[in-house]
């Protein structure tokens, strides 16, 4: 089968033989014109922009987080153990497939395949709405609801102000853990995916690239690829905007911190177009008919050694020349810290966003999806169009590794100082770090389960109206919304004269552009130099190995990501950021989300340990450096080889 000739589309290279490994196509779906996309820009793009949409999909996970915490009453340390599960399938099978699957197996194929599995993550992910709706809170803030269940304004502003006696139920937690398991699940599946289209993808494209046009043609391909967080938070911007039922009318607008927005939506936008992707990277050819030329005319002058057939015994072989790798074991421990102390930007930005900023979750979306996106696209561009001009050896790719994160430790510390003042909330704070909110003023108005809607009053918040003590409510003639007869507002003025007891409606508003704008300077900054070390840390990881082990390699250190990076960082972060909880909500199972978070603390815990991590894994990378010296990353003389099979191929191709 392997030589077999295929009549209709041979004649497309004209002298170039083309066989069943070198045709585009799958079963009947063969044809002249797909013919004509069997080449290695057709594949980098695709490739590329299938890694657009993949990695958006994790962007709008990251981006919906806040919404289905509060959604489903997940804290955030919960929200960590569920994003860990595509990791914990990757940890397992990452390094057995793709040392099988890279034993000569169709791999544009088996990509297609990894996909569809992130296809259905995305269906399991929208799945949760459509078995248990947007919830009954949701619907109490809509007009409709409200019609139809004859609940007024006046009602419900009672269920929120001090009452003489308890008139609030517990809230129940809507499916129980069953939303949490179908989320985890989800991850699990998504997983498999990721681990064929990383090992697969990426030893497909060096292995039909000339080694003089792989800077490039990867740097192009990280580049259509780093536009996915852009399109997935862009895409989650979109989506919260509306409401999480759109077809009923909110009362409230998104800013308020009840708004839950239709998180759903994207996941049938996003797998749809994945779909369609998948399905055209599994119409490539085994093996590219030009690098398969190149490599049959070479054949005469490089003598090749046959792989042996996959077998338990072949597999420990490959796995022992890799962990003796010096070069490779030092770059994965480098990259496991350093991947760690990201870890809380990658998954928690638009979370930091909205409680450091006081952004809604729209804008924190929007925000983390285009801020940076000039400088990550000039970072990668740069790098692969300086490193193809000038080849540089291995060493000094790896010491601007190294640098990379010494800047990215820089950056984190500066992170420590832009915040926000942080408004006054009336409570006690106890030894277990939390607020205690209850008061000798409102010690009788049975506030424990009254949901969280923030009012202030002269510079001071109040989670409730109910907390602040207030027994009316009232509207001004410029619409706002006031509280009104508040027993533990007690202000007073210069003079000592009594102020109105009243709180409008809303947390008290925080002015901190200055250094909101600093911190977007500095995450563009990160994101140019961290975007540069890509490539240079793609080919370093590539020719530090065998030909042969690059697939199993790449399998190795995803499952060594998983195992100490991907899995514990997101649920030690998820902790860390429970820890600076100030108020949790109430439900009937006990504690829900979390309402109102220590703000300084939480920036100054993220960013210190993440910090922390990267400047530990520098002594690693500096290791790298050291034993990178002689490592060759361009072949010069086969480099002229290559040229001229290029000019006969092209020749070829002309008649």
């Amino acid at each position: 089968m392997a030589t077999e000739k295929i009549p209709e589309v041979e004649a497309m290279l004209g002298d170039i033989p083309l066989t069943e490994e070198t045709t585009c196509g799958i079963w009947f779906i063969k044809s002249a014109f797909l013919q004509k996309f069997a080449n290695k820009k057709a594949y980098v793009f695709l490739y590329g922009l299938l890694g657009c949409i993949f990695s958006a999909s994790y962007s709008y996970f990251s981006g919906t987080i806040t919404t289905i915490e509060k959604r489903f009453r997940i804290p955030s340390q919960t929200m960590g153990v569920i994003t860990v599960g595509n990791d914990i399938s990757q940890l397992f099978i990452s390094t057995i497939l793709s040392y099988y699957i890279g034993k000569g197996r169709h791999r544009p194929r088996w990509i297609a395949v990894g996909v569809y599995t992130v296809v259905l993550f995305c269906a399991l992910n929208a799945l949760p709405h459509f078995l248990y709706g947007p919830g009954e809170e949701s619907f109490d803030l809509t007009y409709e609801h409200g019609m139809s269940k004859n609940i007024s304004q006046e009602s419900q502003d009672k269920q929120r102000v001090c009452q003489a006696s308890a008139n609030i139920k517990c809230e129940v937690t809507p499916g129980e853990k069953a939303p949490q398991i179908i989320l985890f699940i989800s991850q699990l599946i998504a997983g498999v995916g990721g681990s064929l289209y990383y090992t697969l993808g990426v030893s497909y494209m060096d292995d039909n690239i000339k080694k003089s046009k792989t800077p490039v043609l990867i740097s192009f391909s990280y580049f259509l690829k780093m536009l996915g967080p852009v399109f997935g938070y862009s895409l989650a911007s979109i989506c919260l905007s509306l409401y999480i039922s759109p077809t009923l009318t909110p009362k409230i607008n998104n800013n308020d911190p009840r708004w839950l927005g239709a998180w759903w939506i994207g996941w049938i936008i996003l797998g749809t177009v994945m779909f369609v992707l998948a399905s055209l990277i599994g119409l490539f050819p085994r093996s590219l008919p030009r690098a398969a030329m190149r490599r049959s005319m070479s054949q005469d002058k490089t003598k090749q050694v046959d792989e042996l057939p996959a077998s338990l015994h072949d597999m420990m072989l490959t796995f022992k020349r890799i962990v003796t790798n010096k070069v490779l074991v030092c770059k994965n421990i480098y990259a496991i810290f350093y991947m760690t102390g990201y870890m809380p930007y990658w998954i928690f930005m638009p979370k930091y966003l909205e409680i450091i900023y006081k952004q809604s979750a729209s804008t924190a979306n929007l925000i983390t999806g285009s801020v940076g996106l000039v400088s990550s696209a000039c970072g990668i561009l740069a790098s692969g169009l300086v490193i193809t001009k000038f080849k540089p050896t291995a060493r000094p790719l790896a010491l601007w590794n190294v640098t990379t994160g010494v800047i990215a430790v820089v950056g984190f510390l500066s992170y420590s100082f832009l915040g926000c003042p942080m408004t006054e909330t009336q409570g006690t704070m106890l030894s277990t770090g939390e607020l205690n909110l209850t008061r000798s003023c409102n010690a009788d108005c049975h506030c424990d389960y009254v949901t969280y809607t923030p009012v202030c009053a002269y510079g001071k918040s109040y989670i409730s109206p109910c907390h602040a003590g207030c027994k009316g409510a009232d509207f001004l003639k410029n619409g706002t919304k006031i509280y009104t007869d508040c027993a533990c507002i007690n202000e007073t003025d210069d003079e000592g004269h009594p102020l109105p007891n009243f709180a409008t409606s809303g947390p008290c508003p925080v002015d901190c552009k200055t250094n909101f704008y600093i911190f977007l300077t500095i995450v563009c900054l990160l994101k140019f130099v961290g975007a540069s070390s890509s490539t240079s840390n793609f080919l370093v990881s590539m020719r530090c190995v065998e030909e042969k082990d690059k697939t199993v390699a790449l399998g190795f250190s995803l499952m060594l990501f998983s195992l100490f990076s991907f899995i514990p960082a997101p649920i030690l972060f998820g902790y860390i950021i429970d820890t600076t909880c100030l108020v949790w909500g109430k439900t009937c199972n006990g504690k829900g989300n979390c309402w109102l978070y220590n703000a300084d603390k939480l920036r100054y815990m993220i960013n210190y340990i993440g910090s922390s991590f990267i400047g530990t894994g520098i002594f690693f990378g500096l290791g790298a450096w050291y034993f990178a010296k002689g490592l060759k990353l361009f072949d010069e003389p086969i480099e002229k080889e290559e040229i001229k099979f290029d000019k006969i191929i092209e020749q070829q191709e002309k008649k």
